[in-house]
């Protein structure tokens, strides 16, 4: 409930401290918020008294990753206000307590609780809000609009008990709210009344290319009609749709997203100067036709005559209100409308004068139909870039967006034909002028984001990459590339020194890492790409030693995986998963040959030998995993940690129980060493192999360790690898006994891990490491540095914790619960997971690109 505060008179005086009521806390309103605190506008100062009101019931979120909950975001995940910010500065935030009358004269304001607020400056910004075309039918049940996270939660309940969803727009919100619904498992139609997919922010060819790639993962869209009519059973739910065209669409639940009008009923009611079509009129001060009121956001109608719909211009606008509030001279005169979203996992963006609509302005176009690719350039005669389309491939987006309005330094037709075809080029930050605008959601320059030198230092001091993320790369880019040998911009420790802090330390949290030992910028941050699995790798390697889960995805641990491991599987092209069981040394009985024969004919699984002595089950749906890995643990396999960057298998030939040459027995070595490194996680995937005698059939000396037999035991090759960058693995011992041979894998394995750079192989750290083999054979046979104890006692901890994670997750109920497709319906199937028969098997169900199609024209207008 909102803080009874009696009204106060209006403040004047040189000792008066003045109050400033917002309306309204969207991402605008916050973004108003933090612009205050900057200028020492706060209670907390003493310089104002601020009064937020609220109409939902939680503070500012993220409506630009506001679809991210269907992802798996929480409503907490998205929240805009870090843990304490209101209180630190003292602004009286009423959550669930809006605005409901204005006087102006009286120069307060009364929610709807009753409190009456007198103000000495206001603040509206209210927003938007969803158009509902007035259809016979849209107060239906199942209706709904695609706007709050308390829509989101209303979408996702009612989505339950339905099984086809439409949504009625086609623009940008209209395909997220596509993407939730069949994120949901319904059925989706997306119904947009213009010729094309986001008329606004792409043109005809763009469109194009988005519908095919959209009707591609299994939407139907209905383009040029509208709406008609919704028609309702009679209990009052949705039954279908009847459109334009005559047609009829069956449906259980529609989503409207025909559009936001601004919110600005308040500024009608009390005499505010609004627009003919909507919005509250203001000048370039953002103050409304009352010196007292601000309007800022999408309720607003700014000095050039338009209502903006982005976030960009709502976060200049608060800029603008704040800085003019504090005594300062600025002005909004307009903003950039260029914008960059990865729709339905198709990236889309435009930017300039996308359309073409300038004098004399020539295209310069590639279109790829058969990949969904569609790039065009408009450029002006002297070779200014005027603006672009990009579908399908977004990549040069954060380049060529701040070259809007300079003549490229290359050939337009060269920055968007594809490798092969004479492009790309890539146009690296550093042809940006210093007044380039890299982060257009915070009109960030290239010069602004060039006085810093980490990515967290950019985001925390400019806001740069913290809006919608699309220059986050070009951000990376712009900062120096210095002798910083720490890990990322959020560590500045190497991997090899995290790793020993965690040891040391026994800290079991990537959180409790980066808060006690994170660069100070990134402090109570996310973290970011790069550190999160390293961390979470090491953490995984030390488990047993500091106390932490050896579960790879209990609690916190899961954000930290890598994509293969978010499901202990392999991700496959089609979307579907590899599955390998482990077979040691690769020997295997006639009966567990039969279980996997079995279960790869129950489960419609494509079937492979691999190279390291497996088999290789293809093409399983998430939500099959777990009744697979039940079979198969069921007839004593477990999991072969192919997805991991951990020990793979060891390879073996037969040896000398069978072969006439051999003189060990390679296949029980390679058994026992297999079950004893299993599990074991590491900088990058670990693989070996035991030779029977010098012939070498299991080519041990291309793997990270290896091991050969002799007359007089076993011979130990390190740092060997295959792959693009062959290398012949280096002898570490010779002649070694069985425990020796082991003793000294131990040794050698928990030094690499230890000391070892985010994903590098054995081969490379080998080379890298300071004195190379011979300092690692110090280390680990002649204990140079006293620590051969340790590693051992680290081995054996490994050895003593190990646990087979797909045993683990089918004998747990919520851990379950990960492995679906569908939140609401567990047991629907991938659609978009097809597959088509090849050699008594199956195969992906993919279309086979059988070379691009091009569709060019020079700025002289001839075909090249």
């Amino acid at each position: 409930m909102p803080v009874s505060t009696p009204p106060t008179a209006p403040t004047s005086g040189p000792a008066a401290v003045p109050t400033l009521v917002v309306v309204g806390h969207g991402m605008v309103g916050q973004r108003f918020l933090e612009a205050l605190a900057e200028r020492g506008l706060t209670g907390a100062a003493g310089t104002a008294r601020i009064v937020v009101l609220c109409e939902e019931p939680r503070a500012a979120y993220d409506r630009v990753q506001l679809t991210s909950y269907f992802a798996g975001k929480t409503p907490d995940d998205l929240s805009m206000v870090e843990d304490g910010f209101m209180e630190r500065h003292g602004f009286e935030l009423r959550l669930g307590d809006p605005a409901v009358a204005v006087d102006r004269a009286a120069r307060t304001v009364t929610a709807r609780s009753g409190e009456v607020f007198a103000y000495n400056t206001l603040v509206l910004a209210t927003g938007s809000y969803p158009f509902v075309p007035p259809v016979p039918g849209k107060d239906s049940t199942g209706c709904f609009v695609y706007r709050t996270i308390e829509d989101l939660l209303a979408i996702e309940e009612y989505a339950k008990n339905a099984t086809t969803g439409a949504v009625v727009g086609g623009g940008l919100l209209g395909l997220e709210a596509a993407g939730a619904l069949k994120g949901l498992g319904l059925e989706t139609h997306v119904v947009e009344f213009a010729p094309r997919l986001m008329p606004v922010q792409v043109d005809e060819g763009g469109g194009a290319a988005l519908l095919r790639t959209i009707e591609d993962m299994g939407l139907t869209v209905h383009t040029g009609v509208g709406t008609q009519e919704v028609t309702a059973g009679e209990d009052g739910a949705v039954t279908g749709m009847a459109l334009s065209d005559g047609s009829a669409l069956a449906t259980d639940l529609v989503v409207f997203s025909a559009g936001v009008r601004p919110r600005d009923q308040l500024a009608r009611e009390c005499g505010l100067a609004v627009g003919e079509r909507g919005g509250i009129v203001v000048d370039e001060e953002c103050r409304t036709s009352d010196p007292a009121v601000f309007a800022i956001g999408e309720c607003a109608l700014a000095s050039d005559g338009r209502v903006y719909g982005l976030v960009a211009p709502g976060y200049e606008m608060a800029l603008t209100a704040a800085e003019v509030i504090a005594g300062k001279a600025a002005a909004f005169t307009g903003a950039d409308l260029s914008t960059k979203l990865k729709l339905l996992g198709v990236d889309v963006a435009s930017f300039g004068d996308a359309h073409g609509t300038a004098e004399g302005c020539l295209d310069v176009v590639y279109s790829d139909a058969r990949s969904g690719v569609y790039k065009k350039l408009v450029m002006a005669a002297d070779g200014t870039l005027l603006g672009g389309v990009l579908v399908g491939d977004a990549d040069q987006y954060g380049t060529l967006r701040p070259m809007t309005g300079s003549v490229l330094p290359v050939a337009p037709e060269q920055l968007v034909l594809p490798a092969g075809a004479g492009g790309p080029v890539a146009l690296g930050p550093s042809s940006l002028p210093d007044e380039a605008v890299i982060c257009s959601c915070h009109n960030v320059t290239k010069g602004a984001i060039c006085e810093h030198t980490t990515l967290p230092e950019v985001k925390k001091c400019t806001k740069a990459g913290t809006g919608c993320g699309s220059c986050v790369k070009v951000i990376g880019q712009l900062l120096p590339q210095s002798q910083d040998a720490g890990l990322c911009g959020c560590f500045a420790y190497t991997r090899s020194e995290l790793y020993e802090i965690v040891r040391t330390l026994r800290i079991t949290s990537y959180a409790d890492l980066l808060d006690s030992h994170g660069r100070e910028e990134a402090r109570g941050g996310d973290g970011c790409e790069v550190c999160k699995p390293t961390v979470g790798s090491v953490i995984a390697s030390l488990a047993p030693t500091v106390g932490a889960s050896g579960y790879v995805l209990d609690g916190e641990q899961a954000a930290l995986q890598d994509t293969n491991d978010h499901f202990l599987a392999n991700l496959q092209r089609n979307g579907s998963y590899s599955i390998v069981p482990r077979i040691p040394g690769g020997e295997i009985t006639p009966e567990k040959l039969i279980v996997i024969g079995e279960v790869a004919r129950d489960f419609g699984l494509y079937t492979k030998i691999t190279g390291g002595q497996r088999i290789d089950l293809f093409g399983a749906r998430v939500e099959q995993l777990p009744l697979i890995w039940t079979r198969l643990v069921d007839a004593g396999f477990e999991s072969g940690h192919a997805y991991g960057k951990s020990l793979r298998t060891v390879k073996s030939c037969v040896g000398q129980t069978w072969c006439r040459y051999g003189v060990q027995d390679s296949v029980k070595m390679a058994i026992d060493l297999e079950l004893r490194y299993r599990g074991l996680r590491s900088p990058h995937k670990l693989k070996s192999a035991v030779s029977g005698c010098a012939r070498e059939c299991a080519e041990a000396r291309g793997k990270d360790f290896g091991i050969i037999a002799t007359a007089g035991g076993w011979n130990l090759y390190v740092g060997g690898n295959g792959g693009a960058t062959p290398r012949h693995a280096d002898l570490l011992a010779q002649d070694l006994s069985d425990a020796e041979l082991v003793r000294l894998i131990d040794r050698f394995l928990m030094f690499y891990i230890r000391t070892a750079d985010r994903l590098e192989r054995t081969s490379a750290w080998l080379e890298r490491i300071e004195g190379g083999l011979e300092h690692v054979r110090d280390v680990v046979v002649h204990d140079s540095l006293g620590l051969c104890e340790e590693l051992e006692r680290l081995m054996a901890d490994h050895v003593r914790g190990y646990r087979d994670e797909w045993a683990e997750t089918i004998n747990d109920p919520e851990r379950l619960r990960r492995f679906v497709t569908f939140v609401n319906a567990p047991d629907a199937p991938d659609p978009s997971v097809k597959f088509v028969p090849e050699r008594d098997q199956v195969k992906p169900d993919l279309d086979i690109l059988a070379g691009p199609v091009l569709a060019i024209r020079t700025l002289e207008g001839t075909a090249s």
